[in-house]
Formats: C-alpha cells, sequence, structure tokens
C-alpha cells in the first residue's frame, strides 16, 4: 500500500513547475533526504567535505564560480571518482551578460596516440587504465580557467580547502575500499603505490576508512600553483594574469616537465609540447526549447546533444497522459533515447577535428522523423540515422551508415547478448562526479569534473593521478568516423552538466556521475520535473531507468539491445508488458542517479537543492 500511495504521489502534476505539493511541505514527503533551501547560495557535491569546501568560499564572499572551483579542486583531491589530472567540463550562467558559457577542459590525445599505434600493440581499443589510457590533464586548467574568468578570488583562497586536505583527511569508505580492491594494478605503477598503499605488506594495503591519508606531493604541486601566483601578484600582475601565471607553471614549468618524465617513465607518451599547447576553450554551448524551456548542454565532443536529440524526438508524444514511469512511458523514453544515443555513436566527435552534423541532428524535423521509428517493441536494431538532408547537405559517410545498418539487420536475434553482468556495468557507469553552485548574484554553475579515478596513474612527485579517458576514442571508423584518436585531439567522452532557462532566466542546474547512464538520468530528471512537477529533491531520488543500448564508452564497447535497469518496486504488470515488448530486466534497490541539481526560484527569490538518496552526494545551503 505504502508502494502504491508513493507512486501516485509522484505521478502527480501541477499548473507550476516544481512546487512540489502544496500546503504539505513540498520535499518532506516521500524523499529520504531533505530539500536544500537557501537564500544566499547553495553548494553540492558528491562528497559531504566537497560541499564542504564550497561553503567555505562562500561565506568568505566568493561567487558561485569560486564555489564551484573550490569544490573541484576538494573532490578531485579526495579521488571522487577523479584526480587533479583529469577533466573538467562546466556550464556557467552570466548574470552580467545574461548567457550560458560552456568550459571545455577536457585533456587530449598526446603526441603518437594514433589508431595505427593502439592496433600495434594488439588493442581492439586504447586501454582501460595505466599510461596509454591518458589525455593531458585538464583539471587545474578548467579550475584556473574558470577562476580568472569569471571568479572574483584569487588562487590561494579557492585552492586552500583542497591543500588542508592533501596535507590529511579522514578517507571515506567508498575510496578507501577502492584502493583495497584495485591494489594489485596500483602496484604496476610505483608513484600510485608510494601515495596509496599506505601499509605495504599488510593484509590490507590500502587506508583504513576514516584513517588519516596524506598527499604530501600533491600538496607540494599545490603551493607551487599558489607560490606562482604570489610572486606575479608582488611583479605587479593582476588578479587574473596571477592565475594564469599558475596556470603557465602547470602546463609550461617544472611542474609540466616533471609530469612528463613521470609519464614517460612508466610508458606514456607525454610530451612537454603537448601539454605546453593544450589549452582550455571557452565555447558556445548547444542548446534546443521544449515545451518553452531552453535546454543547455556541451558541444558534440560530450555525449549532451544526445539529451536534447532525446527531447525533440519526445516532443512529439503527451508523456504526462501517459502517466509517470507506466509501460508506455518507460517504452517511449527509452526508444527515444535509443534513437538519440544511435547518433552519438555515430556522429558526435571533437568539432575542431571533425564537423559533426549537428544543425541537422538538433532540428525538430529530423527528431520528428526520428520518433516515427518508434514501434509498439523495442527495436534491438536500432541505427544511426541521416540528418545530413535536415541541414542541406549529403552525408559523406553514407557507405559507412549502410555497412553498420546492414550488419544489424543480418543480425540473428539469438546472437543478441542483452544480459547485463557486474562487469559491463561497471564499466558503462565509469567515474565522474558532480558539482552545482548558484548565488543571489544570479551565477548558477554545473560541473561534471571526471578522469583520473581510482585506480590511476600518478604522474612522478607531483601527486597528479593521470586520466583514463583515452579509452573513449574508438579504433573502427565503421563504428564512429568522428571519434578515431590522433594527436591533439579529445576524446568524445561521457561528461555532461546541464542548465536549463525559462524566458531567459536559469531555472535549473543539474549534473550525475555514471559514464553512459549520465544523459539517461538526466533527461529523466528533467522529465520529472517538466512533466510531473517533482521538485527538484522529488526529482532527483525518483525511480529512474537504464537503456544498455547504446555502445558502452568504456572497455570493451559492448552493447546489450533491450537491457534495461528498472527500480525494485517497478510493479508486476509493467514488468510484464515489458517482458511482452522485447526488454531484458534487471532490478536494482536504488535507480536514483546519483542526480545533483539547484532549482531557481525566481517567485521567492530563494534556491532549492536536491542531492540524491544514491551515494554520498551532499549538499550545504544559506
Amino acid at each position: 500500500m505504502r508502494k502504491l500511495y508513493f507512486l501516485v504521489f509522484l505521478a502527480l502534476s501541477f499548473n507550476s513547475i516544481g512546487q512540489g505539493l502544496p500546503g504539505l511541505g513540498a520535499g518532506t514527503i516521500g524523499t529520504n533526504k531533505p530539500i536544500l533551501h537557501g537564500k544566499n547560495w547553495v553548494a553540492i557535491t558528491g562528497k559531504p567535505l566537497g560541499a564542504t569546501a564550497g561553503a567555505q568560499i562562500f561565506q568568505q564572499g566568493g561567487n558561485a564560480v569560486d564555489a564551484a572551483c573550490a569544490m573541484i579542486a576538494a573532490t578531485a583531491t579526495m579521488w571522487d571518482v577523479l584526480s587533479w589530472g583529469g577533466e573538467t567540463q562546466a556550464l556557467i550562467y552570466h548574470p552580467g551578460e545574461k548567457r550560458v558559457i560552456a568550459i571545455n577542459a577536457m585533456g587530449y590525445a598526446p603526441t603518437g596516440a594514433t589508431v595505427d599505434f593502439y592496433k600495434s600493440q594488439g588493442m581492439p581499443y586504447p586501454p582501460e587504465y595505466g599510461p596509454l589510457a591518458a589525455t593531458t590533464p585538464g583539471t587545474p586548467g578548467g579550475i584556473m580557467t574558470m577562476l580568472a574568468e569569471y571568479g572574483k578570488m584569487s588562487l590561494e583562497q579557492v585552492l586552500k580547502p583542497a591543500m588542508e586536505l592533501a596535507k590529511g583527511y579522514p578517507i571515506e569508505a567508498q575510496t578507501a575500499n577502492a584502493i583495497e580492491a584495485q591494489k594489485a594494478r596500483i602496484k604496476e605503477w610505483p608513484y600510485s603505490k608510494a601515495v596509496f598503499l599506505t601499509h605495504p605488506g599488510e593484509k590490507r594495503e590500502a587506508p583504513a576508512p576514516g584513517e588519516i591519508f596524506v598527499q604530501e606531493d600533491l600538496f607540494q604541486m599545490l603551493s607551487k600553483l599558489v607560490t606562482a601566483e604570489q610572486e606575479a601578484l608582488k611583479a605587479g600582475k593582476s588578479r587574473k594574469e596571477a592565475i594564469y601565471a599558475a596556470y603557465d607553471r602547470f602546463y609550461k614549468g617544472d611542474i609540466a616537465k616533471e609530469i612528463v618524465r613521470g609519464t614517460k617513465e612508466q610508458g606514456g607518451l607525454f610530451t612537454e609540447a603537448d601539454l605546453a599547447n593544450w589549452t582550455v576553450k571557452i565555447e558556445e554551448p548547444l542548446h534546443v526549447n521544449y515545451r518553452g524551456i531552453d535546454v543547455y548542454k556541451l558541444q558534440e565532443w560530450t555525449q549532451g546533444p544526445a539529451l536534447l536529440q532525446s527531447l525533440n524526438i519526445l516532443e512529439n508524444f503527451d508523456l504526462k497522459s501517459m502517466g509517470y514511469n507506466s509501460t508506455n512511458y518507460i517504452h517511449t523514453v527509452y526508444q527515444a533515447m535509443n534513437l538519440a544515443f544511435a547518433d552519438r555513436d555515430f556522429y558526435y566527435g571533437d568539432p575542431a577535428f571533425v564537423q559533426s552534423p549537428m544543425k541537422g541532428l538538433l532540428s525538430k524535423g529530423y527528431a520528428k522523423e526520428r520518433a516515427k521509428l518508434i514501434g509498439a517493441a523495442n527495436d534491438p536494431k536500432v541505427t544511426a540515422g541521416d540528418p545530413y538532408p535536415f541541414q542541406g547537405e549529403t552525408n559523406p559517410h553514407l557507405d559507412l551508415l549502410k555497412k553498420q545498418q546492414l550488419a544489424l539487420a543480418a543480425l540473428d536475434p539469438a546472437e543478441i547478448d542483452s544480459e547485463v553482468d557486474k562487469k559491463f556495468l561497471s564499466e558503462f557507469q565509469s567515474g565522474t562526479t558532480s558539482v552545482q553552485t548558484a548565488d543571489a548574484e544570479g551565477w548558477v554553475v554545473s560541473v561534471t569534473p571526471s578522469g583520473g579515478w581510482v585506480p590511476a596513474v600518478i604522474a612522478g612527485n607531483t601527486g597528479v593521478g593521470l586520466s583514463q579517458r583515452m579509452q573513449s576514442f574508438v579504433l573502427d571508423e565503421n563504428l564512429n568516423p568522428f571519434n578515431l584518436p590522433e594527436p591533439g585531439k579529445r576524446p568524445r567522452v561521457t561528461l555532461t552538466p546541464s542548465l536549463a532557462l525559462k524566458d531567459g532566466k536559469p531555472i535549473l542546474a543539474f549534473s550525475v556521475q555514471g559514464g553512459d547512464s549520465q544523459d539517461q538520468n538526466l533527461l529523466q530528471f528533467f522529465l520529472n520535473v517538466v512533466e510531473f512537477d517533482m521538485n527538484v529533491q522529488e526529482a532527483v531520488e525518483a525511480a529512474n531507468f537504464n537503456s544498455y543500448q547504446m555502445q558502452s564508452s568504456f572497455g570493451a564497447h559492448e552493447i546489450k539491445p533491450g537491457g534495461i535497469t528498472l527500480r525494485q518496486d517497478t510493479p508486476d504488470w509493467v514488468r510484464s508488458d515489458l517482458l511482452k515488448r522485447g526488454y531484458v530486466m534487471d532490478f536494482w534497490t536504488k535507480t536514483s542517479g546519483p542526480i545533483t541539481a539547484i532549482w531557481v526560484d525566481w517567485k521567492h527569490g530563494t534556491l532549492w537543492g536536491g542531492a540524491s538518496n544514491y551515494g554520498d552526494d551532499y549538499g550545504i545551503a544559506w
């Protein structure tokens, strides 16, 4: 009876977005965590100490960009499925300019990283781990660029929480146990072994949960950045110039030299020129309008446009009348995601190298044609479409597209493996944390920093754990002619922050960890708010479902047509109907993300924060 009440409660809809049940204390009924209410600011991220770092910066007078930078730095220091050698990507709403700005701090492929090189190593894809999996570090540049351009504090102020953590913090169980579980691989890399395995030779070689975990090399590296800033300020440089002096020390100075030396020693490809030539890109985001709401994502070097394509497709259906997580709703959203992700798998890549047909892919006309392909049952053979006519061009890859379509059409249904095993799931949902901040000045920030998760190769005596993002490239143009590795090219990644605006004003910041599941969970979160009028806490905790019919961006890049994860309280009649429609189901206790989000309440001039009940995500508001 309680389950039925919960489902009915979540399915209710009202006239205004995000208000929840009137008169019943929104966020207190049916949720495991309370909603956060703030008048001045909200800070939410993947770890409680990370949120505390953001709160400290806000309390010292920083804006939402300053706080976000401090939170990225803190979570990178805590190895919250990222490290300092990973990548950072963000969307920032600038209240003065009244526009959304995209930050591309994704590292790129180093010198020598080519299709032929990896094939010569006998690899079907670039590796999951190790020095040959590493793109150049992006997170330090991302933090310093965001801070210099849009913050107002010094680098020293923003790095202080991370530096205190590097000097020693009580490590939480998730990271400590991940180190222990991965210690065999960690022992392959001498600098990682020295940092992570604090009890060598003992039964448990990793730190225990709650033990003070010290990273002296990382502290010294961060101290060098602060010193570079201080020396520039003493020389009469501006705040901005001083931060970029620290940037140059990391990418062109003694820190860069040690990163290159330590990476090469362990078999990596980095050169000093690779680090010196890499730059953060400040870009225009992509966006679509869904029922009067403008949704913004990063460009097609991420999977973000797949959410935009999904929204365009779903705009052709009356989702609200189907009912929240009804069979028809689940089926329709699942099929729309498959269509969008099939396009992601074939067309997305670094636009600095090959121009994807994004105008056609994001056109309403193309979405309408794709929507017509949604039938009554699951289609395990869905492939990419042809968006080029919708931008007045001829597809230059028709031969590859037809080859893919013919290969899938000839596939025997009995050969399709839709069983979702533990290894596949861990690869499919690898990595990433999320950061959301907003303040009373109107700054709103959404970030999904990632890369350098445990087990990571640490680059020499820097404490910097290297990214594993090279694995997101493919080596076969039949899979994706836009996403083949070459030096200086960014892989097509899963990392995907989100902002939504209504009437030109930001209303939602939202992102999630979880690899290829990210834009699936974020799509459903957004629909929970817009179509079913949930407030942010209800929406981040609500039951989501995941498709595995798209190609994994990790490991062996597998695909599981018809595979779907649902929450355990999915009713029997929904299970039965989905089975008839060709789905292979598995069930989890929680399927909520973990999503973090902020909703801007313009009516009352307040900020509402939500952090899912899935993991360690945590927020603070004031």
